[in-house]
């Protein structure tokens, strides 16, 4: 009964100082409840109505697009104002060599007379080849030419070719088609193909193989010079016998004097050109 008069005259009673003591302070703005969220409460219609608001186009943004609408043809939808960059090919879609640059062909270049005569003499050795073996079958080759003039029994034609350091005077005679180079046999003297063939080029092409006996005496240079120095005297001797063959055979090269030659050598270096390497030291 003590209690309740305390409590009705306005003063706390025991249990009440203690809960109230015990209780912190809560600051303002801090509780969740407070004026701080009511506050915070008219802010969300603002956003809202921000968020519902257009935002006014760019002006270059809007040329572009009507730009686009105009150029557009009828019927097709509008192209969009920014282009997506297209994505990067990965490397396992590539073809093998992709990274590869094509390689350049170079034209080709146009053949000097001897470069042509050499190509026509290994044409002819193959053609004589495949000539023999089918001769071996049981069948006759024809002859490529015959000759337009026949050659006097009593007539001896004298000619001299000329090759680098070579010299070779050619005589030709009205035979079988034999060969004697500086008293030896062609196959003796020229073993390769290829030689034999380049020296019997012009009688092939005049279509004297066969018809005429040569007789040679080369000196100077080598093997190679001596081939070509007996082919330029072949093809001299054989526009002696008939003037005809003139168009025909400097047509091929045969009877043009190739004067390339080795460059002599120079005191002071090593070849014609070739210097000593510099020492500086």
């Amino acid at each position: 009964m003590a209690d309740d008069e305390q409590r009705d005259d306005g003063q706390p009673a025991a249990g009440e100082d203690e809960v109230t003591s015990e209780a912190p302070e809560v600051p303002e703005g801090e509780n969740a409840e407070g004026p701080a969220t009511e506050e915070s409460t008219p802010a969300e219609p603002e956003a809202e109505s921000q968020a519902e608001a257009p935002e006014p186009e760019a002006p270059e943004a809007a040329d572009e697009a009507e730009e686009g609408e105009e150029g557009a043809p009828e019927g097709s939808e509008a192209a969009p104002s920014a282009k997506r960059p297209a994505p990067a090919a990965k490397e396992s879609d590539k073809p093998p060599g992709a990274e590869l640059e094509p390689i350049k062909i170079e034209p080709q270049r146009e053949l000097s007379a001897e470069e042509r005569a050499r190509a026509e003499a290994e044409a002819e050795e193959r053609a004589r080849a495949e000539a023999e073996a089918t001769a071996e079958a049981g069948e006759e080759p024809v002859p490529a030419r015959e000759p337009a003039v026949e050659l006097p029994t009593e007539a001896r034609i004298q000619a001299t070719g000329k090759r680098k350091r070579s010299i070779a005077r050619v005589v030709l005679r009205a035979g079988s088609g034999s060969f004697e180079i500086n008293r030896r046999g062609l196959e003796d003297y020229f073993p390769r193909h290829q030689h034999q063939t380049f020296v019997r080029q012009p009688l092939v092409t005049s279509g004297y193989d066969g018809k005429v006996d040569v007789r040679v005496r080369v000196h100077g240079g080598g093997i190679a010079g001596q081939a070509g120095a007996v082919r330029h005297g072949i093809a001299r001797a054989l526009t002696e016998i008939d003037p005809d063959l003139r168009g025909d055979l400097k047509r091929r090269g045969l009877l043009t004097r190739d004067a390339r030659a080795k460059e002599r050598r120079k005191a002071g270096l090593k070849k014609a050109r070739k210097r000593p390497q510099f020492s500086k030291r």
